[in-house]
Order: C-alpha cells, then structure tokens, then sequence
C-alpha cells in the first residue's frame, strides 16, 4: 500500500485544526494494526487509493477534496473513513487517540480511575475444577437472570445445586478492561465476556431466504453475554414492571392474521409479589410513585433514583407541554451504598462492561454470591452443557457437559433447570430428543423454539442548543409510559426513556445526521460541537409473536463439541413495525416539544427480533397443545424439568424484560423448592 497515499487520504477525513487531525490523533497507528488483523480490508483500500490520480499528495486540499468526492460512495472509501474515525474516536488501547486526545475535543470523560481504558485486559477467572460427586438435587444450566436467581432459591431452600455456566466468572479486576470496539454494545471486531468467538457459530436465514453462518460478535448472531451473571453482568439495568395490560393482549386486543398472540397464564397480580421480591434482593434505584402503568405499588423501591442529567428537566418539560406523563427510570443500580457495594460512580458504561464499583446489580453479586455461601451450591464456569440426559422411560436424569478441558461429564439431578436463554434453551431441548419424543424434549408438539421475540427499539435524536449531558453515566434517568397502550390502531406500544451515555465512536457510528458528511470538517465540527448536546429518545414497544419467528437445529453446522448449533429463522409482525414506526414519531415529538433545533432518525426495518431482550420460545400456558411449559415453567409431559428464562414469556411486554425474567425465576424456584 502507498502510505504516503493513504495517509494524504486520511489527513483529509478528519482534518487537522486547533485539535489536530486524523495524522495527530492516531488514525495511522490504529490503521496499521488493524489492516495487520485485517489484511483483505488492507487489500481493498489498497485498490481503491491505486485509482487516485498519482499526484494526488501533491494537490491543493481543495482539489483533493474534490476529488475524494467523486469516491466518497464507494465501498473501499466508505470503509477507510469508519476505520479513520475507530482510530480517532475509540479508546486508546487500540492504537489511536494518543492519550484520550479526542475525548478531550469532544467533551467525553471516562470516569474510571485506572484511565480511560480501565484495567488491564485478561481472560476472566479459571474454572474450578470438576469435582468427583456430581450427584445434585437441582442442576440449573446457566448462571445468568433466571438460573442465578433459581440458584439462590434453592440452595437456600436446603437443596443441594449444580449451576453450570459456558462462560466464565468475571469481575471488573479482571475483565473491566474497556475496549469500545469489543464490547457488548459495539462488537464490531469481538466482545468482552463469551462465548468464544471461534467454535460457537450459529446459522442464520434472512429474510430474504438466505442461510449465513454468523460468529457471536456479529448483530445476527443474537448474542447473550457468556458469563456469570450472563446479560446480567453487562446490561444497562433498566429494571421495569410490565404493564397491567401487557399480560392480557389476546384479550384486549385480538389476535392478528398470522400471529400466535396470547395472553398470559398470569396476571400482573400474580406477579407482583415477586416483582417486588427481585426489586429487594437484587436492588433497584427508583421512583415508584410515578411508575402509573403499575398501579398504586405495596412498597417503593429499595433506593432512590439515581441523580438527574441535563437532559432530565429539559425532557420533563417537553412532557408537560404534550399532556404525557413522565417516570424516573428505574435501574438495577445502587444510587447509594448497599450490601457491602458501592454506589453507581458515573463511569458512563454501564451497557457492554462490568461496573467499576460493582453497584450494577445483577445475580452474578447478590443470588449466585448467596447461594454459594449457602456451602450447597457448586458453580462450574467454561462449562459446555451438549445434552439432557434421561432414562429408559423418557424421564430426565440429568445432563452432560464438557469442562474446560474438553473432557465429557454426566451431572446427576433429581431436578433439572434449563436457563441458557431463549436461543440456547430450545436449542438444547431440541438436541436431547429420546425415543419417547423423537423431535425434541417438549416438543410433541413443535412449538419449542418457536415465537422468538425481542424487541424492537425505535427513537429519535436531538440536537439542542445547551449541554444535555455531560458524559456522565448511566445517563438514562427520565421515560415516559403514556405510549404503552391505548394508541389508535395499533396493539399495544412502547415505553420511551432518554439513553445510555454513548462513548465517542458509538456516537460517531449512530448519532451522525443522515444529512451530514461523514468526513471532511463537517464531520469533525459536529463531534467536537455537538457530542455532549444531542441525545437519543428510544425505548421497546410490544413485538407480536410470530410462529414463524423459530429457533430450530442446523444439523449441517455444528460447534466446536459436534453438537448442531442453533438456526434462526423469521422476521417481526408487520404489526410490530407499525408500533415502532408510531413510537419512532413519538420520540420525535418529545424531542421537538422538548426544544431539540434539530431531530432525525429512521423508522425501522424489517429483521428478526432476538437480541439481548430474547424471549418466547417455551412459552408458558395452561394448555399442552398449545404451550410447552406450565405456569411454573415446568415442561409438559415431565415431573422433574423446568425452564427458567425468558423463554418463558407468552408475549415480551413493551418494557425491558429483566425484571420479569427474575420475579418467574423467583416464583417458579419457590414452586420447585416447595414440591421437588
């Protein structure tokens, strides 16, 4: 590659000024070792600069510009500019932003006491060894949401536990290490917990009917974190009740042509007990008074909300102006020092990373903690679960699973708990088929997989004349609730809050204006100027649940155990896509209402749902014909197996679904220590 070259090239996507440009900021260091990673990248950007004229280096920047212009739709062009900003704007670690230089022009603060990029980077903690008893009243197949709370429960119950986790046990000594381009918000070239990126692929097909094989730092992968804790450990940790409605939408509503819309076997009254039970022992900053879609609550919430932003009073305002009700968010976050931990210390990453003070709660620091120092519960990380092990007869004895090392184990259990997530559970339930049921262990009547949601989030952006934060997180503080039902035309809606602190290249790739360049000076203006005075209005709306929205077995793919991975298939309801589009011009009439001088963003598009939100593909109900658990998330047609996550949910509500994730674990836990 002609350096000097690329380098004019580069000088003219962030131009130097006061602040420097691209050459002083680190691109050239960044690029070198990227294109080193990264050779076919190298190889097209090659080809592409050997059609520049070859005095270009030497040309007035006018004519550069202009030049560069005639390119700027091209592929290899459009590349080198994201690959310029990654090395500007990204953390320093990866080879730019000498010294957090661009942060500074920016106006973004790290907030970590180690430096901006934290700790040092390691691989987590080693797996304990397998020991030589492995012969359990309870085994619970992951150690995130629902299997840490189940984990708790039981051991606390007095009932001996096996909780088996493929990731590994991390905290932030050990694995706070911020990379902003391998995380689990931006995982453009990797993240930060697991599954291991080589050996654990799955299979896609688009909506288009085209079959693609994914790794799991990629978007279609649907990815939740593997790790102690699982999503737990690196969410953002919005923590909502569903709506009242939210569990009865069949009924309001009718069922859609070609939707498998149902009600809950539950109400929200059945659920609040222990609604407020995971508010308590897991901890949640909040303000009850104002949560109306709830209903008037037994008990507030354990801590105050977290303090205001910039953003907070100017969107209450705008509320006020359009007749909408507004709520502080609530957030699994300590706002004051609770259990031994810290409060929340504002590091602004709360979403994709471990917390610097541990005052993000999840059940990798209050039910798992608890249950092992019950003295019954044995956690074993890096843990592949291949198979439910059952009998002659079809009843589950147990599981096996392969360590760390690769060596194969049998788990025995009197009771068997699959929490792995609304991906990984059916996929193990499909793989462990007996003759008893030849297609898959609750599957007599092939609904395990299918109804995959997740949740779309539609929003907008503003841009306003004054700070609206200043970098400081967790940075969502306000919502608003009044969109959840009762919209003309539409079933159901969506809840919308203001959002996360976004680091400086997320904010480039994002936040940017459809009508901005995104290179040149214009680029570089609107960072340096605008970062800390544009924010996104987003939130989920209710996605309606399609059959054919599935999680099936790809027996021509499989992992790096034999085992056939998980195939996704499906789109979204075209009724979900008009909720978004509506939610999407509600969040523009906030912003506006609010004084936002400029706003932007694009209604969504058609894709499969999943993501961190995965829910629905072992639904719950009271009729096996057309669920595949009962109310208590045991599996039809067994005594003895259970499933504990969010593939639970009939429908995945129009808010977060954490919180109800953790109060069925609560209760479904409390059933099994009752009657097992």
């Amino acid at each position: 590659m002609n350096t000097a070259l690329l380098h004019a090239v580069v000088a003219l996507i962030v131009p130097a000024d006061q602040d420097g440009g691209a050459l002083e900021l680190g691109a050239p260091a960044y690029l070198d070792r990227h294109f080193r990673e990264f050779p076919d990248q190298a190889a097209a950007i090659a080809a592409g600069l050997d059609n520049l004229p070859g005095d270009f280096a030497d040309l007035e920047s006018a004519a550069q510009e202009a030049i560069l212009r005639g390119h700027e739709r091209e592929p290899w062009f459009q590349l080198l500019v994201e690959l310029v900003a990654e090395g500007v704007y990204a953390d320093p670690d990866n080879g730019g932003n000498p010294g957090a230089a661009s942060w500074r022009m920016v106006g973004y603060e790290h907030g970590l006491p180690e430096g901006p990029n934290g700790p040092a980077a390691t691989e987590g903690q080693p797996p304990a060894p397998v020991p030589d008893d492995l012969d359990f009243d309870v085994v619970i197949v992951g150690a995130g949401a629902g299997g840490g709370v189940a984990a708790g429960v039981l051991a606390d119950s007095g009932k001996t536990v096996l909780l088996l986790e493929r990731g590994l046990n991390r905290d932030y000594e050990d694995s706070g290490h911020r990379d902003h381009l391998r995380n689990h918000r931006l995982s453009f070239y990797g993240h930060n917990t697991g599954p291991d990126l080589d050996g654990n692929p799955r299979v896609v097909i688009d909506i288009d009917g085209i079959e693609k094989v994914v790794r799991p730092h990629e978007l279609l992968y649907h990815n939740l974190a593997a790790a102690v804790g699982a999503g737990t450990l690196v969410y953002g940790a919005q923590a909502w009740r569903y709506h009242r409605d939210d569990f009865r939408m069949a009924s309001l509503y009718g069922v859609p042509e070609d939707s498998s819309l149902v009600d809950w076997p539950l109400s929200f009254d059945d659920l609040e007990p222990y609604y407020e039970r995971a508010e308590w022992e897991i901890g949640v900053s909040g303000s009850g008074d104002t949560n109306r879609h709830e209903g008037v609550r037994a008990r507030d919430y354990p801590m105050p909300p977290l303090p205001e932003t910039p953003a907070t009073p100017v969107l209450r305002r705008g509320a006020e102006k359009l007749g909408i009700g507004v709520t502080r968010v609530p957030v699994a976050i300590n706002s004051v020092p609770r259990d031994g931990r810290l409060a929340c210390m504002g590091c602004g990453t709360c979403v994709g990373f471990t917390c610097p003070s541990d005052g993000k709660n999840g059940t990798q620091n209050t039910t798992i903690k608890r249950a092992i120092a019950t003295g019954r519960c044995t956690l074993l990380t890096g843990t592949m679960v291949l198979k439910v092990e059952t009998d002659d007869r079809g009843k589950v004895t147990g599981v096996e699973f392969a360590d760390a090392t690769g060596k194969r184990h049998v788990a025995k259990g009197k009771t068997i708990v699959l929490a792995a997530g609304a991906i990984e559970t059916p996929r193990l339930m499909l793989n462990s088929a007996t003759a008893q049921e030849p297609d898959g262990l609750g599957n007599a009547n092939d609904l395990v997989g299918r109804n995959l949601q997740g949740h779309y989030y539609p929003g907008a952006y503003g841009l306003f004349d004054q700070p609206m934060h200043s970098s400081r997180g967790p940075g969502v503080t306000i919502a608003t609730t009044s969109f959840s039902h009762d919209n003309p035309g539409l079933i159901g809606g969506g809840m919308l809050a203001d959002d996360f602190v976004r680091p400086p290249i997320l904010f480039f790739k994002q936040f940017l204006p459809p009508d901005l360049p995104r290179w040149g000076q214009p680029a570089k203006d609107f960072m340096r100027d605008n970062y800390n005075r544009a924010i996104r209005v987003i939130g989920p709306v209710h996605e309606i649940p399609s059959p054919d929205a599935r999680v099936r077995i790809a027996p021509h793919v499989r992992d790096r155990w034999g085992v056939p991975v998980a195939m996704l298939s499906g789109g979204v309801h075209p009724e979900t896509m008009k909720t978004a589009t509506y939610m999407h011009h509600r969040a523009t009439e906030w912003l506006k209402a609010a004084g936002a001088v400029k706003t932007w963003g694009n209604p969504p598009v058609v894709s499969l749902s999943g993501g961190h939100h995965q829910a629905g593909t072992c639904r719950m109900g009271t009729d096996p014909a057309k669920s595949v658990t009962d109310v208590y998330g045991r599996v039809w047609g067994h005594d003895n197996f259970f499933v504990c996550d969010g593939s639970l949910h009939p429908t995945n509500g129009g808010f977060n679904p954490v919180l109800t994730i953790l109060a069925l674990a609560f209760r479904t836990a409390e059933h099994i220590a009752a009657t097992r």
